[in-house]
């Protein structure tokens, strides 16, 4: 009697439980409670449905229901009193002049438990700005900016949304731990400047799965102190593929370790799986635990690449080896076409060549000719099959 008693009162312990959680539950509607409308600029709308959703107690949503809307600069500040969503089902245009917007269109900002979801368009309106700034020819896109910035989230999902022509990146991750990025679909067209589908910086414990990216860069860039980075399931292409670093560039870089690329596809891209770091680096680093497993490449001009002598547009002293220590690599199960004829290429630095890198079932063909390895200043270990032959 006692026991059935026992389990009779924890069930109704949870369902007032639930049924709390459900009352703490509300939605913020910019349209229904302040003043958003289609083809107008909803920045002010939001940004109130913001405060008022992050100050409530419980779980809340702000909604941006299907529609058109021109949307300004806007932060999202946190910290708030409970799991926050924005749920964007509608496009929302940024402005054209880049400079309305600075460093970033859209910020989200020291958030715990925030889900972006939706099925909406974020269209960064980049092609009127991408001519003006000649990036592609000095390297340069400091004045443009990036389309979403996620600063400091944590236990956080970003899915089901679309990034359009951003400016310049379309996400970039800063001290964020814990979060997902899923569904994603990543567009701009291959000759956009400095596109980069999604950059990391500082963060750990970061997933992306599902993901398809096309743009004029890489599709996933990670840069200094990324660790416990997962990415699986992503299509890449155009694009200048997945890109460990570049590293070395700046004083006081943090070490990159435990990034794991797997199940990944990559069409047409100017590389495949790459690990980049400068010459002349100002300072130390290193970059570990890096594996790369079950990919596909198709028509792919660099499949597999080291480079320890990553100098675009001449801005560095290429003659000076790059001090970023690359170790405990490995490459597995990576098939497919190269566009050229290095296949593989590893260029560590001679400063600090690579350590234990390891190469097995590698198994691509050059449509130019006789696929090639190559290698400099680092011994690596072949096992199974391996086509191109190892180097030596």
């Amino acid at each position: 009697m006692a026991l059935k008693f026992s389990v009779a009162l924890i069930s109704s312990l949870f369902l007032l439980a639930s049924i709390a959680n459900i009352a703490d539950s509300a939605i913020f509607d910019v349209t229904k409670s302040y003043g958003a409308k289609t083809n107008g600029d909803i920045a002010k709308a939001l940004t109130d449905a913001w405060k008022d959703a992050c100050a409530a107690e419980g779980s809340n949503t702000v909604v941006v229901p299907k529609g058109t809307y021109q949307l300004s600069k806007v932060t999202f500040p946190g910290p708030c009193n409970g799991p926050i969503g924005l749920q964007v089902s509608g496009t929302l245009v940024a402005p054209g002049n880049p400079g309305q917007l600075k460093d970033a269109w859209i910020t989200f900002l020291r958030i715990d438990q925030f889900t972006l979801s939706g099925g909406g368009v974020l269209d960064g309106n980049g092609e009127s700005t991408w001519k003006d700034h000649g990036c592609d020819k000095s390297g340069s896109c400091g004045t443009l900016p990036t389309s979403v910035r996620f600063d400091f989230l944590t236990n956080s999902v970003i899915q089901d949304i679309t990034s359009l022509n951003s400016k310049n990146f379309h996400f970039n991750l800063l001290g964020c731990e814990s979060l997902t990025m899923q569904r994603l679909t990543i567009t701009a067209p291959e000759t956009s400047p400095n596109t980069d589908g999604i950059h990391m910086g500082r963060s750990s414990g970061i997933t992306i799965t599902d993901v398809k990216i096309a743009t004029g860069d890489d599709c996933i860039s990670i840069g200094d102190g990324s660790e416990n980075v997962t990415i699986t399931k992503v299509t890449c292409g155009p694009g200048h593929g997945i890109s460990i670093g570049s590293l070395g560039k700046y004083q006081n870089e943090e070490p990159v370790r435990g990034i794991t690329v797997t199940d990944c596809t990559f069409l047409n891209t100017q590389n495949g799986v790459r690990i980049k770091t400068w010459p002349a680096s100002p300072s130390s680093g290193i970059a570990s635990n890096l594996h790369f497993e079950s990919i596909t490449m198709t028509n792919v001009q660099n499949p597999i690449l080291i480079d320890q002598e990553y100098c675009p547009y001449g801005q560095c002293k290429a003659q000076v080896p790059s001090k970023i220590k690359i170790s405990d690599v490995t490459f597995k199960d990576i098939k497919g076409t190269s566009a050229g004829p290095e296949a593989v290429k590893l260029a560590c630095s001679k400063g600090v060549p690579c350590e234990n890198v390891s190469l097995s079932g590698i198994n691509l063909k050059s449509t130019t000719g006789e696929a090639q390895a190559v290698c400099r200043n680092v011994k690596p270990k072949f096992s199974g099959t391996n086509n191109p032959p190892p180097c030596k």
